[in-house]
């Protein structure tokens, strides 16, 4: 069973990756194709890495391990800090 759909991916966008001039040739494998400038991320290949997380943080949880979230973009910068206080997980 799927962790996230496919329908749920493209609406919030996460198939769009970085300018065509802005790339690293080891992403080759997971780009999809090439439109107006963009690079179009594989989700088939994204779906399934996704689930490979996800099953890997739920055992981890289950044993009682601990569990750290870091956002290097921008975006997720401001919600990290907080978000520990709010699981009540050890930071």
């Amino acid at each position: 069973m799927a962790v996230i759909s496919m329908r749920a991916l493209l609406e919030t966008g996460v198939h769009f990756g970085h300018r065509t001039q802005r790339w690293h040739p080891r992403m080759k494998s997971y780009i999809f194709t090439e439109r107006n400038g963009i690079h179009i991320i594989d989700l088939q290949q994204t779906i399934a890495r996704l689930e490979e997380a996800y099953n890997l943080v739920r055992d981890c949880a289950a044993d009682g391990g601990a569990i750290l979230f870091i956002g290097t973009k921008r975006q997720a910068q401001p919600p990290s800090p907080s978000r520990p206080i709010v699981a009540v997980c050890p930071m």
